[in-house]
């Protein structure tokens, strides 16, 4: 009888967190949760991220995914997004002697140099599934995993997550993590590529103070490699934000800021991609998103 009663609470308990979440909406900027589409349920999923600021001069960084989400059942959720990105950059590198005003250089930037560049494009797709081991509502700790494929003309990329997800307070309070690693085959327009391999860190929390908002904080621990297996350490960079988020039952938006403060550092063969103790390449001072999403 003990049982029954305990296993009836977890069942409610698991049907009133879906209804006030909205399943399937993302509360936090860049960290993923194991709020699932349900089953036979579709959404769409509109990103805009802009990063700006690096060494100097003008870098801005905007990159759009569009998405849409499949609850293949209830632990299985399939995505697929649509890539773009517009470039504007202007000496924002360190001063070399080649260019001792600054270089127009770092990621989007197709041709490095010391003149204004701009520039569109479609960078690609991307598929992406994850996969409920357990469920944060009715376990102490949800666990999850998470790959997405990238293909692209600027990149191929795998990247795979470990997820977890702890839920406090009657669900008010979210506490979560991704372990993040991932292999990527950089393409230039010479026709050369690069091999790079990335292990990152994210982790935050969010809390619902009111119907339908919640806020918080997350945090990024970055770490770039040389090579397909993590042969060469070349990047390593903090960054950290809050976030807030509003649900209705027809739609939801979240927006997020993260800040690159001081203490990162570059090794060789990049280690010219660092100043100020910061990283540059495709990061920034300052990061924002808005996500916007809508079931149907």
């Amino acid at each position: 009888m003990r049982r029954f009663i305990h296993k009836a609470a977890c069942a409610g308990a698991l049907l009133a967190t879906m209804g006030s979440l909205h399943a399937g909406e993302g509360t936090f900027g860049w960290l993923y949760t194991l709020d699932l589409q349900p089953k036979g349920t579709w959404e769409f999923e509109q990103r805009l991220q802009y990063n700006r600021g690096q060494a100097g001069g003008t870098y801005d960084f905007w990159q759009a995914r569009t998405e849409v989400e499949y609850g293949v059942n209830e632990n299985f959720q399939l995505a697929g997004y649509l890539n773009t990105s517009f470039t504007n950059a202007y000496r924002n590198y360190p001063a070399t002697d080649e260019f001792p005003n600054g270089e127009t250089g770092g990621w989007g930037v197709a041709y490095p140099g010391d003149g204004h560049y701009r520039k569109w494009r479609v960078e690609g797709v991307s598929l992406e599934g994850i996969y409920r081991l357990t469920n944060p509502v009715i376990d102490p700790v949800g666990v999850g995993l998470y790959g997405e494929l990238t293909l692209g003309t600027v990149k191929d990329e795998f990247e795979a997550r470990l997820l977890l997800q702890s839920n406090f307070l009657d669900d008010k309070l979210v506490l979560a993590s991704n372990l993040v690693a991932a292999v990527e085959k950089v393409k230039f327009v010479n026709g050369e590529t690069g091999p790079e391999s990335m292990f990152d860190v994210l982790f935050g929390a969010t809390y619902r103070f009111a119907n339908n908002w919640t806020a918080g904080m997350e945090a990024r621990y970055h770490n770039d490699y040389y090579g397909y297996r993590y042969q060469t350490h070349t990047q390593r960079a903090w960054f950290i934000g809050p976030n807030v988020h509003y649900a209705e039952k027809d739609w939801w938006v979240t927006a997020a800021w993260r800040y690159q403060p001081t203490g990162g550092k570059c090794w060789a063969p990049n280690d010219g991609e660092c100043s100020g103790r910061r990283v540059w390449d495709s990061h920034t001072r300052n990061e924002f998103i808005v996500k916007f999403g809508m079931p149907f």
